[in-house]
């Protein structure tokens, strides 16, 4: 019989007890041992719940027991899950969490302790909820140089966009609907402004390329500034509109970064909708794989969970090797990096106003909405974001045009 400790009884705490309660028989059968949930950690107690017999408020009651030999952590947070989980692994014990903010912080760190004690940290369930991103990446794929990492890592905003675009609403009346539906939270900035989503990429891509990307060093932009008009530019163009989350080599150089990007409706991407998640992983001899499902939830989440805890169960005083060191990536700047962007423009004399455009874009087909007076959109060829920035800054000095009504990055 294997111990474990549940820290936190939320949302995915509860569900972790739940799934290995529900499914205890044939979980047990593929760890190869029986599994038994000695302790739960946390400050409330939870009257006519059976977990109240194994509930504790001090986690030196876990630490301090050689019985348990694996901790799931479920808190969330950075502290103080920090100090818990590396306490548990210096004491030799395995850690499984779902804590994304835990991992993107300190996930080179707790991994090197893990493997200097020869035991196990794994967070599955830290990207992906249900969907196996990280068993993917760091087992399915490793005869593959990934050179691409994309994915909808974020399901409260693909929620979001996808209603604005099958119900023409704006961004605050679908957020407030989102929030009623308890797929946002109350204060919804960690997923609307992108943060969820860096994090998470962060993750999957100090996997992919072996070494720390720091999350703080991302370029992350959210979807606050989507507005309606966007999304019916973007179905006149046979596009959609979702925030993406994107790491890839490029010259042997790795660039990084989280915004909403036009995607053709025939990507891969473009049908993922609703509060579902995809990732579409490239690499130079399988090709193009996508991982979809849902990345949230009480019990996708803990299945992923469990699925770890079987896998330490399986690996105990055995290290699982993950190829990410301690040593930090540098990351592309954004201004080298080449792209296309969406632009729209308000103009005050139309001829003119494409002439600027014609002068300073050198492009000169525009995309223009029947119910929008006084405007249009263009693409811009591609050149590198800091070339384009300066082009929009001149554009701006045009006396032909108004403003710069929106910019979007757009890909086939």
């Amino acid at each position: 019989m294997i111990n474990i400790a549940i820290l936190g009884y939320g949302t995915v705490g509860s569900g972790v007890v739940e799934v290995i309660n529900k499914n205890r028989e044939s979980i047990n059968k593929n760890a190869g041992k029986e599994i038994n949930i000695k302790y739960v950690l946390d400050l409330r107690t939870f009257p006519g719940d059976p977990v109240e017999k194994i509930l504790t408020n001090d986690i030196e009651d876990i630490l301090n027991d050689e019985e348990v030999k694996i901790v799931v952590e479920v808190m969330g947070g950075i502290e103080p899950a920090y100090s818990y989980v590396k306490r548990a692994l210096l004491s030799g014990k395995s850690v499984v969490t779902s804590n994304k903010e835990l991992v993107a912080k300190h996930g080179s760190e707790l991994l090197k302790i893990a493997r200097e004690k020869d035991i196990n940290f794994l967070f599955e369930a830290s990207v992906g909820g249900g969907i196996p991103l990280i068993r993917t990446l760091n087992q399915s794929l490793t005869a593959d140089e990934i050179y691409e990492i994309t994915g909808i890592l974020n399901g409260t905003t693909n929620y979001i966009l996808t209603k604005m675009t099958d119900e023409g609403r704006s961004f605050d009346e679908v957020l407030k609907v989102a929030q009623e539906k308890g797929y946002a939270e109350r204060d919804p900035r960690a997923d609307v402004e992108g943060h969820d989503a860096c994090r998470k990429i962060a993750i999957l891509s100090s996997l992919a390329f072996g070494m720390e990307v720091d999350f703080e060093d991302i370029y992350t932009e959210g979807i606050t500034k989507i507005t309606k008009n966007d999304i019916l530019y973007a179905q006149k163009m046979k596009h959609s509109i979702k925030l993406l989350a994107t790491s890839k080599k490029i010259d042997h150089k790795i660039f990084a970064r989280v915004s909403p990007v036009m995607i053709s409706d025939e990507h891969p991407l473009a049908t993922v909708k609703g509060v579902f998640n995809a990732v579409l992983v490239k690499g130079n001899v399988v090709g193009d794989v996508m991982l979809y499902g849902k990345g949230a939830g009480k019990l996708p989440t803990a299945s992923a969970v469990v699925v770890d805890v079987v896998d330490a169960v399986k690996h105990l005083n055995r290290n699982i090797v993950f190829s990410w060191s301690t040593e930090k990536m540098d990351l592309m700047e954004l201004k080298d990096v080449p792209v296309r962007y969406f632009i729209r423009v308000s103009y005050k004399d139309f001829e003119n106003a494409k002439k600027e455009l014609q002068e300073v874009f050198g492009v000169n087909e525009i995309i223009s909405l029947d119910n929008l007076d006084n405007e249009f959109a263009f693409i811009s060829k591609e050149e590198t974001e800091g070339i384009l920035q300066e082009k929009l800054d001149t554009l701006k000095k045009q006396k032909a045009i108004n403003k710069i009504a929106n910019v979007i990055r757009i890909e086939n």
